[in-house]
């Protein structure tokens, strides 16, 4: 069995849909260009407001991608 080595990236994803619409255009787009993206955990939701409403929103993750062997 082969011991995992993992790098956490920091990312933040906007969207005006939704805070899942945000979280999954950033992993999408950073799947781009990284390799080996395991998992993600959000540590901060923002959002803008205006004329009393939500209009964007904003969430930041960590990502980890296994290093290759």
């Amino acid at each position: 069995m082969t011991n995992h080595v993992y790098k956490q990236i920091e990312l933040t994803g906007s969207s005006t849909k939704s805070i899942e619409d945000a979280v999954s255009g950033a992993i999408e787009r950073a799947s781009k260009t990284l390799r080996n993206l395991n998992w993600f955990e959000i540590t901060e939701t923002r959002g803008h407001i205006e004329n009393g409403k939500v209009a964007h929103w904003q969430v930041t993750l960590k990502v980890g991608m296994r290093l290759e062997d």
